[in-house]
């Protein structure tokens, strides 16, 4: 557990934990990774530390790529206090690579400080954080960050985002598509530009030059920041990331009910694998448990509208399972079900559950 005394935000952007971790009340604990998601060092599941706080679970939060101050403890109390940041905030170790956090062309109104910004950067390595956040924490980030002003929310796919294990350093689980705020490009772009800066025509590196050094760079703003992005209208859908289920019982494909997945699918389903148990529920489909186990084979399916399609799926599969982010091993996020009801009495599967098993539920 952490104070934000331990984390000043002056100068910016303000120092940061060097893990992943959940803040709130001017307090941070650290999280680490486990199979069913994440849970509060040596402490609880961080969705049901949540629960507890009457908090969004992770389901029903977007991954927002964050380079700058918004990764510092005490810049999220002063998100809290002034503009009215709610519930606990939920911060993941990232590596990110092709992309850099650079000094903007601009200076910062309130303390004339360099604010950063972010570009694409071939062959670039640096660290930053993905924050788990809710739409109503997003909506004061855009007040902060001066959506549609000085920064633009985008999905940006250039480059790669991984989430860290802070415990060893292991880089794992691909957060694809990450939402990140980013410069809005001429002739939109505000007064105090956030295009990058170019100093004798290259990109200066946050982490190269401190804060104390930034604002007195003298260059020219880039064109552009190179970045490969699809800009959003409105508020995001959780939904929408990611943009592929995992599934194992009767709904993969050449299974029972595969006709109702089916038609939301794009591109061939891939076979998986991901850490957890299989049980049979004696009526007709299966029951996942996350966590260790022998492993439970299945399907990836790609989803053409990803938010359409998940609530068809989620009325099929009902109250007995909730919908939930797993990671792959070395790969990308997947929605997926599992099962909320009592294992007590169930059979343990040892093998994949095949078609022939399947019935129309």
């Amino acid at each position: 557990m952490f104070t934000d005394e331990d984390y000043p935000s002056v100068p910016y952007p303000g120092r940061r934990p060097a893990g992943s971790f959940v803040h709130d009340d001017a307090t941070g604990w650290g999280l680490a990774p486990h199979p069913a998601g994440w849970r509060l060092t040596d402490g609880p599941d961080l969705d049901d530390w949540l629960a507890a706080r009457d908090a969004a679970p992770l389901a029903d939060r977007v991954p927002v790529l964050c380079y700058g101050s918004n990764v510092c403890p005490s810049k999220l109390t002063w998100l809290r206090h002034t503009l009215g940041l709610p519930g606990p905030a939920v911060l993941l170790h990232a590596r990110c690579t092709g992309i850099a956090a650079v000094w903007a062309s601009g200076l910062r109104v309130v303390d004339d400080q360099r604010p950063a910004t972010l570009a694409a950067l071939p062959g670039n390595t640096e660290d930053h954080a993905v924050w788990l956040a809710t739409p109503e924490q997003v909506a004061v980030l855009d007040r902060c960050e001066g959506r549609g002003e000085r920064y633009r929310l985008v999905r940006v796919d250039t480059g790669e985002v991984r989430l860290m294990d802070s415990r060893d350093g292991t880089v794992g689980t691909v957060v694809d598509g990450p939402l990140a705020y980013t410069a809005t490009p001429p002739p939109r772009q505000a007064r105090l530009s956030r295009l990058p800066l170019l100093v004798d025509g290259t990109l200066v590196r946050c982490a190269d030059v401190p804060q104390s050094g930034a604002a007195a760079l003298v260059g020219e703003p880039a064109e552009d920041d190179g970045l490969a992005v699809r800009e959003l209208s409105g508020a995001p859908d959780p939904a929408e990331h990611p943009g592929r289920l995992f599934v194992y019982g009767t709904l993969q494909p050449d299974a029972s009910d595969w006709w109702r997945l089916e038609p939301h699918a794009t591109g061939e389903p891939r076979p998986a694998a991901l850490p957890g148990t299989l049980f049979d529920t004696g009526l007709g489909y299966p029951a996942l448990r996350l966590g260790n186990g022998p492993g439970v084979s299945g399907w990836v399916v790609d989803l053409a509208e990803p938010a359409a399609a998940l609530s068809t799926m989620d009325d099929y599969e009902g109250a007995e399972y909730r919908r939930v982010r797993v990671s792959l091993p070395g790969g990308p996020l997947c929605w997926t079900y599992v099962w909320i009801n009592p294992t007590a009495g169930l059979r343990m599967l040892t093998g994949p559950w095949g078609s022939a098993n399947a019935s129309r539920r």
